[in-house]
């Protein structure tokens, strides 16, 4: 606009003698820009300026609608001899201005340091302490810590599948309530473990071939109470044939990991004990847990203290108890350990870890006559264990596991049960509950699920009672414990469609 304010005062005259003649401001604003107006002493300035598309053309220059509009909003002091001058030293100054900026945008030298002096400004206008620590971690970056806290609850089916779901999803229900629908699976499959674990708790799994594989909640498969979850040969590096025998919810604190003992049990009757420490430090492709032979297999493991006893039960109605502490606790992880029964031709099928109470045979067949009193009986009656047997043929039995006396590890045993044609051999022994019920499969694809209440509680050396009525040809596989189902609180009724926990001691990895 000063371009064009200084064409009209250089042709003044002519300028408002158009103005007068034009009929409204419409008409002077056309006019004032169809005519080419002399540049005459302002050329110079105009050149300077070389504003893009209005350059002078043989000393005359065109207006545009904005400074023809400038023209007619043109105030009449500004015509004095004083205000001329000052629009022209406006224009020189634009133009010095432009003249300077075109020096500095063509020479890198003073571009960058006209960059400098306006940062050094900025930082002396706003320099503040930095409040906060800016470290560099890009690759130190742990996802976990990414990773909310949440209460997942883990299940666990019969033939390897694993998935968690929030536990928020399980809404509580009243009691006497009909439940949710549970997990979608096969008819021969069904939920064998479940437990309320934090998506940061680390968990074990120690396949059959000795291999421990470690993996936190966080990295399970995430799904509904409806979806089947899995597969964990999916999950973990396992080869061909390798089935998880074990899968051990761990403290999340990995420093009390020494504290713990965890016992080893292989089916050629061969223990091992170690330091939970041991398994600290797992890589993804896993870590051998325990050497073993060729046909071995590695049936469970346990954790434990100096204070309980090893329980291990053989195929052919063999069993053994003895301390703990009868087994050393081994500094490697590369050796068969030591033997914990003498086997003839027979394998172990089961490994329970059992509370050690000392007693004398009299104050135990005093018990088990229902001849003790007072505070006795109530100690013995506080400490006893059920010890649950089942044979392939469907036959099974309780045993009190006051009836299992301690021995020293490496014998031969005692008889778990007496076994005929009309039972078969062993399937599983394990501790139960009263309130506990239990899961029986068989090879036949037949399922059946019953109160461990129903079971008679009888001596070692007996046959059992028929709990599973099967063909001929058929044989049970697999037992499973499902705790405490019905248990106590409402939330217990919404995960009843998950069918239970299975304890520790459950022969979870003993299914064939």
């Amino acid at each position: 606009m000063l371009a064009g304010l200084a064409i009209a005062v250089a042709n003044i005259d002519e300028v408002i003698a158009l103005i007068r003649r034009a009929p409204d401001p419409q008409t002077a604003r056309e006019e004032l820009m169809a005519r080419a107006w002399p540049a005459l002493d302002v050329e110079p300035l105009i050149r300077l300026i070389d504003e893009p598309g209005r350059a002078i053309v043989d000393g005359k220059y065109q207006l545009s609608e904005a400074q023809a509009k400038a023209i007619l909003d043109l105030r009449l002091h500004r015509l004095t001899g004083l205000e001329r001058d000052k629009i022209g030293d406006e224009l020189k100054e634009i133009g010095a201005q432009i003249k300077e900026f075109l020096e500095i945008l063509s020479s890198r030298p003073k571009l960058l340091e006209v960059l400098r002096g306006e940062l050094l400004e900025i930082r002396n206008q706003f320099a503040t302490p930095r409040r906060t620590t800016i470290e560099e971690s890009e690759f130190e970056a742990d996802i976990e810590d990414l990773i909310a806290r949440e209460d997942m609850v883990v299940t666990v089916t019969n033939t390897g599948y694993i998935k968690r779901v929030p536990l928020s999803t399980y809404r509580a229900q009243k009691r006497g309530g009909k439940g949710r629908s549970g997990m979608t699976m096969k008819d021969e499959d069904f939920i064998s473990q479940v437990f309320v674990a934090n998506t940061h708790t680390p968990m074990l799994f120690f396949s059959s071939t000795g291999q421990a594989y470690k993996l936190k909640v966080y990295r399970l498969p995430l799904g509904t109470p409806q979806a089947k979850g899995k597969a964990m040969v999916n999950i973990l590096p396992l080869d061909e044939g390798e089935t998880i025998s074990t899968v051990m919810p761990m403290p999340e604190d990995e420093s009390t990991w020494s504290e713990l003992n965890v016992m080893f049990a292989t089916s050629v009757g061969d223990v091992r004990r170690n330091q939970l420490s041991d398994f600290v430090d797992i890589r993804a492709n896993g870590k051998i847990a325990m050497k073993l032979g060729e046909g071995e297999r590695l049936i469970a493991v346990r954790t434990c203290s100096e204070s309980d006893d090893v329980l291990l039960a053989t195929r052919m109605g063999k069993a053994i108890r003895f301390p703990v502490g009868d087994v050393r606790v081994f500094k490697g992880r590369d050796s068969t350990g030591v033997r914990g029964i003498r086997l003839d031709g027979d394998e172990v099928i089961s490994m329970s870890i059992l509370r050690h109470v000392d007693f004398d045979m009299e104050t135990r067949d005093a018990y088990q006559r229902g001849e003790l009193s007072g505070p006795e009986a109530e100690a013995m009656s506080a400490n006893e264990e059920i010890i649950l047997t089942v044979t392939q043929n469907g036959y099974g039995k309780r045993t009190s596991a006051y009836e299992y006396r301690i021995t020293g590890r490496g014998g031969q045993g005692i008889a778990n049960i007496d076994l005929t044609d009309k039972n078969g051999p062993v399937v599983a022994s394990f501790p139960v509950n009263h309130e506990d019920e239990i899961m029986l499969v068989s090879d036949g694809g037949k399922l059946i699920r019953m109160p461990v209440d129903d079971i008679r509680v009888c001596g070692r050396k007996t046959q059992g009672v028929m709990l599973f009525r099967t063909a001929d040809g058929e044989r049970v596989v697999s037992v499973a414990r499902l705790c405490d189902i019905n248990g106590g609180n409402d939330e217990a009724d919404e995960l009843d469609g998950e069918e239970g926990d299975l304890d520790s001691n459950s022969p979870g990895g003993d299914n064939e």
